[in-house]
């Protein structure tokens, strides 16, 4: 089992910047991908973006690329998120999500290919 705590969330004004950040612990070895994925009232989770264990594969979201970076510090066990220019549109629930399939290396958009999932941090974004 992997465990996933993300951190970093907060309140913050448009055009600003937040790192959310995901320690996992537990069996991390297993860990082969990462990605991050928000959820707002009343909508379907959505993919934001994923990395591949030693971070040679980035994938985004059309919505925040070139906003967005994602990348991983294998030594630490943490990944990260760094959110820039953010708006309001960016107001959810952030979660952050594992995968312990070795063919899906270079992580994933789709959140059923997630085997573990973090419990989730509020980002809201004040016009």
């Amino acid at each position: 089992q992997v465990q996933l705590v993300e951190s970093g969330g907060g309140l913050v004004q448009a055009g600003g910047s937040l790192r959310l950040s995901c320690a996992a612990s537990g069996r991390t070895f297993s860990t082969i991908a990462m990605g991050w994925f928000r959820q707002a009232p009343g909508k379907e989770r959505e993919f934001v973006a994923t990395v591949s264990w030693n971070g040679d594969y980035t994938r985004y979201a059309d919505s925040v690329k070139g906003r967005f970076t994602i990348f991983r510090d294998t030594v630490k066990n943490t990944g990260y998120l760094q959110m820039n220019n953010l708006n309001p549109e960016d107001t959810s629930v952030y979660y952050c999500a594992a995968i312990n399939r070795r063919h899906l290396f270079r992580g994933s958009i789709d959140p059923d290919d997630y085997d573990y999932w973090g419990q989730g941090t509020q980002v809201t974004v004040s016009s």
